[in-house]
C-alpha cells in the first residue's frame, strides 16, 4: 500500500467535496455526524489520500456505514456507474500475467491493493443498492470467493430491471463497462 498524504490546500478541498456529498446524502448514513467524520479523516492523512484517488477515478466516496466494533466509518464508491478511471481492468494479477495479447493496464485486485482498499464483497453490494441504484449501464468486479478463483473465475454485479445480478466471468476477461467499487475502513 502506498503511503501518500495530500497537502493542506488538496485536504480541504477533498473534505469540501466529501461534506457536501455527506450532507446531500444523508440518507447513506443517518444518525452520523460529519464533524466526527472529518475528525477521523483529519487524524489519518492517507486515508484522505485514498479517498482522493477514489474520487480522482471517478468514484464519488461517501460513508455509508459506521462500524461501531471498530470505530470505524465505511466509505464506499457511491457513482450512478462504475468509477470510469477504473475501468477495462482484469480481475488480479494471476489473470494478468496469463493474458498473453491485449493485456489490460492492471487489475482491479492490484489497485485496491496499491490504495489499501477492499472490493465490495457480495452482501456490501447489496446493501449499497438500498441507497440508489447502482450500475444501470455498467457493472462492477465484486470480491471473489477463493474456490471460484481457484477454478478461474471471478464475480461481477450490475443492476438490471429492478434486480441486483451476480454473474461469473474468466478473471482475465476485462470490458470497458466493467470496474470495481471500493470500501475504504478509517
Amino acid at each position: 500500500m502506498k503511503n501518500f498524504t495530500l497537502s493542506a490546500t488538496q485536504s480541504q478541498e477533498l473534505l469540501a467535496v466529501l461534506k457536501a456529498r455527506f450532507e446531500n446524502n444523508l440518507n447513506r448514513h443517518e444518525g452520523l455526524d460529519w464533524l466526527n467524520v472529518q475528525s477521523k479523516l483529519e487524524a489519518n492523512p492517507n486515508k484522505l489520500w485514498i479517498l482522493n484517488e477514489m474520487e480522482e477515478t471517478g468514484g464519488e466516496p461517501d460513508v455509508v456505514d459506521f462500524d461501531e466494533k471498530n470505530g470505524a466509518y465505511l466509505f464506499f464508491d457511491c457513482a450512478a456507474e462504475s468509477p470510469k478511471g477504473r475501468r477495462s481492468l482484469c480481475y488480479d494479477a494471476l489473470a494478468l500475467a496469463s493474458r498473453k495479447e491485449n493485456k489490460p493496464k492492471d487489475s482491479a485486485i492490484n489497485l485496491a491493493n496499491e490504495w489499501g482498499v477492499e472490493l465490495l464483497t457480495e452482501k456490501q453490494y447489496h446493501y449499497l443498492q438500498q441507497f440508489g441504484k447502482f450500475d444501470n449501464k455498467t457493472s462492477s468486479w465484486i470480491k471473489t470467493p477463493d474456490d471460484i478463483r481457484k477454478l478461474g473465475g471471478a464475480l461481477f454485479c450490475d443492476y438490471r430491471y429492478g434486480k441486483v445480478f451476480t454473474y461469473h466471468n474468466g478473471a482475465e476477461s476485462y470490458y470497458s463497462a466493467r470496474a470495481f467499487r471500493a470500501c475504504l475502513s478509517v
